[in-house]
């Protein structure tokens, strides 16, 4: 390999390196103004500050009924599912969300006509029920899956885990998703008896001047 072509090749890899970075941009709730967004992302911050409560009276609810304890909710525990790549795991409460918070990102999601995608995750990034359309059987196909079964799955990846972890206002995110979508994302953090116990995102398609 001669000279110029090592060099051809390190520089592809630093501007592929940087792509990233460079594609995503945040503006946090701690610091950006609700009158300096867009006419769009204030639809969809007023969407998810409702998804918030639905989803924090959902969990506070089985709190209050005993279907789950504060301490299993707290635990952050996750039991790994067999034969599925990406991971997938189950926890102390996921078919409880299956029960009671799909019905709520359903109605989120079809009141915006925008909308990729709307859940709840925990402060880990996990994601124990995703909308239907993510939710497909799997078929052992992975290209296929990765599309269609998307549910309780940690998405620690640099967009997703900002959203978990912000306990900021709201967080407004523009990324590449894994399936090659360039999109939005705006999440609001969820919180349980007053500590952070994660966030419900929604996804969705900007669109340029509204």
């Amino acid at each position: 390999m001669n000279l110029k072509t090592t060099r051809r090749l390190a520089l592809l890899a630093a501007l592929a390196a940087a792509a990233p970075a460079a594609a995503q941009s945040t503006r946090s709730g701690a610091n950006t103004p609700v009158d300096s967004l867009s006419a769009q992302e204030k639809e969809m911050l007023a969407l998810a500050t409702e998804f918030a409560r639905r989803c924090t009276e959902a969990i506070e609810g089985w709190l209050e009924k005993k279907e789950v304890t504060p301490e299993r909710l707290f635990s952050f525990l996750y039991y790994p599912m067999p034969d599925t790549d990406p991971p997938k795991f189950t926890t102390d409460y996921d078919k409880l969300s299956d029960r009671d918070i799909l019905a709520i990102e359903e109605n989120i999601l079809g009141r915006t006509q925008t909308g990729i995608y709307t859940v709840m995750v925990d402060k880990n990034g996990y994601l124990p029920t995703h909308n239907q359309r993510y939710s497909q059987p799997l078929t052992g196909n992975k290209a296929a899956d990765l599309v269609g079964n998307r549910t309780k799955r940690i998405f620690n990846d640099r967009t997703g885990l900002a959203a978990a972890v912000s306990t900021a206002p709201f967080l407004v995110q523009k990324y590449q998703r894994d399936t090659g979508e360039t999109m939005a994302d705006i999440s609001v953090p969820i919180f349980i008896d007053g500590k952070h116990w994660g966030a419900v995102r929604i996804g969705y398609r900007h669109v340029e001047g509204k």
